[in-house]
């Protein structure tokens, strides 16, 4: 088996890239948009916030909330390839969809 070398960042030179008219300061009301269970959710990192990221594989995917974690972060389940999985993602990486 091949050996990979890097950290889940590698290779995204271009996916978590920002444009110039969206880098600085986060907007708060996307820092701390509130979700309810059921609700349709469009991933897409935001690479200003490091904490509660998912890994790259799922970026663009769409998934539905299942729940609200301990802290700030939300279960989201989604579908890869016929398989359900659920990640632990911050608000500011999600949008309404």
């Amino acid at each position: 088996m091949t050996h990979r070398i890097g950290s889940r960042r590698r290779k995204t030179r271009y996916m978590l890239t920002r444009s110039v008219r969206d880098k600085g300061k986060v907007p708060l009301s996307k820092f701390f948009a509130t979700f309810v269970e059921g609700d349709k959710v469009n991933l897409k990192t935001n690479s200003n916030i490091a904490f509660g990221q998912f890994f790259r594989r799922f970026y663009g995917m769409t998934g539905t909330i299942t729940g609200k974690m301990k802290g700030t972060c939300y279960e989201v389940k989604i579908n890869d390839m016929n398989k359900a999985k659920i990640l632990f993602v911050h608000p500011i990486h999600m949008t309404k969809g």
